[in-house]
């Protein structure tokens, strides 16, 4: 495998980062993980509009979209595979050991793994930690992310794919790694970005395709909605057929099947929407 590391391709064996960069001795970073199909990014243009986002978010340098172009482009031909996971990384780069940052300039990666297409329907679980909707990082998509792991690592344990958050007021907000959309009387609803969510890419695409409304949710509005999907970069759009211990057969449902198949058809028009 071919990576992307600070200028050029490198071989994931003699590719190295300083045990010194500030991405990972605290967490200073942002990425964007990029669905490739057939050596093919999607939506890339969107993710580097985040990726520049968060950048001047955490008062990072700001990226050179050029260079990140060409170095997804490389690691895309250096590794052709049918459906991928392209990464994205931008580090503070080399630093002390503390929060302040170093003067040696950022450190980009881009790599490539093989993924799947995902299952139609999965489960999915809440957890009783909470988003905070006025943090320094919200709407920030940086490399801080043990809140997840630990949120994952549960959902995991009990059968479930992803794991749901509320806020700091009782609202739902997002997943681990997801958007979560709800059906109610036929009309499709998401928590606002104002709700502390990520903006997710694939999101917003399902916002702008379906006409879903952005709509502030109880946290028990998951134990009454007709439907319920999830929408990430990976998953596209998948239903939920479980959330905790209640059921949802048939998932999924009629909304959601449609949205699924309004996604596909959109995206199949075109790789930058």
């Amino acid at each position: 495998m071919k990576i992307w590391l600070d200028g050029g391709l490198q071989d994931t064996e003699s590719a190295h980062v300083s045990v010194f960069d500030h991405g990972l001795t605290v967490g200073d970073g942002i990425f964007e993980t990029v669905k490739a199909v057939h050596g093919r990014p999607f939506a890339l243009t969107r993710h580097l509009d985040r990726l520049a986002r968060s950048a001047r978010g955490l008062g990072l340098p700001e990226p050179d979209l050029d260079e990140v172009r060409r170095a997804c482009a490389a690691v895309l031909e250096a590794n052709p595979m049918p459906l991928g996971r392209l990464r994205i990384t931008f580090t503070g780069g080399h630093g002390p050991l503390g929060s302040d940052r170093g003067e040696h300039g950022p450190t980009l990666v881009v790599a490539l793994g093989g993924t799947t297409r995902r299952p139609d329907s999965t489960a999915v679980i809440t957890v009783p930690w909470t988003r905070n909707e006025r943090g320094a990082l919200t709407g920030l998509k940086t490399t801080s992310y043990a809140e997840n792991v630990v949120a994952l690592a549960r959902a995991r344990e009990q059968g479930a794919s992803e794991a749901l958050f509320g806020n700091t007021v009782g609202r739902l907000c997002e997943g681990t790694g997801s958007n979560v959309f709800v059906v109610l009387d036929g009309k499709i609803h998401t928590p606002p970005v104002a709700s502390g969510c990520l903006a997710g890419i694939t999101r917003a695409l399902a916002v702008e395709w379906t006409g879903a409304a952005e709509t502030d949710l109880p946290m028990d509005v998951l134990q009454r909605a007709d439907e319920i999907f999830l929408t990430s970069t990976l998953r596209d759009v998948q239903a939920v057929q479980r959330v905790d211990d209640r059921e949802l057969p048939g998932a999924p449902g009629p909304v959601t099947a449609k949205a699924m198949r309004i996604f596909d058809e959109h995206a199949a028009t075109g790789l930058d929407p």
